[in-house]
C-alpha cells in the first residue's frame, strides 16, 4: 500500500469525526450561554429585591420600582421574557405594576421576588426545549 492510500484515510477518518466535535464545541458554548444568563437573573433579581426593600415609603408602585431595577440589572436579558411575581407582607402580585402594594411595605416586613425566564438551545441548534427555564427567588426584610 502506498502513502496515497493512507491519505484518502486520514480524510475519510477527519469527515466522520469533525461533524461530532464541533456539535460537542457549539453545545458547550450554548451551555455558557444559558449559564451567563442564569447568573444574570440571579444578580438581577437580587438588586431588584434590595431595591424593593429599601424604597419604604419612597415609592407608589414598589412592583415597578423592582421591576426597573432588575430589567437595568439585566441588559443581555429581552424584558419582554421576564415573568415577575411579588409577595409583599404575605400578598402576591404577578404582574410589574402593583400599586396596591405600598401600603404592606411596612418595616420589618417580608417581600419575596421570584423571576423566570426561558432558556433555549435555539442560539444554534433552532431547537427548542419545553422544560428547560431559569428561575430565582430572593427573600427579604422591608427596611
Amino acid at each position: 500500500m502506498g502513502a496515497g492510500n493512507e491519505r484518502g484515510q486520514s480524510m475519510v477518518e477527519f469527515a466522520l469525526v469533525v461533524p461530532i466535535l464541533l456539535m460537542l464545541v457549539t453545545a458547550i458554548v450554548c451551555f455558557g450561554i444559558i449559564m451567563q444568563n442564569s447568573l444574570t437573573l440571579t444578580n438581577s433579581v437580587n438588586v431588584g429585591a434590595l431595591q424593593l426593600a429599601m424604597s419604604r415609603g419612597q415609592t407608589t408602585d414598589p412592583c415597578a420600582t423592582a421591576t426597573a431595577a432588575i430589567e437595568s440589572a439585566a441588559p443581555n436579558l429581552t424584558p419582554a421574557n421576564l415573568s415577575f411575581t411579588y409577595v409583599i407582607n404575605g400578598n402576591t402580585y404577578t404582574s410589574t405594576s402593583c400599586t396596591a402594594g405600598a401600603a404592606y411595605m411596612t418595616q420589618g416586613g417580608s417581600l419575596q421576588v421570584t423571576v423566570t425566564y426561558p432558556c433555549s438551545f435555539a442560539i444554534i441548534y433552532k431547537a427548542t426545549f419545553p422544560s428547560c427555564g431559569l428561575s430565582s427567588q430572593i427573600a427579604e426584610l422591608i427596611q
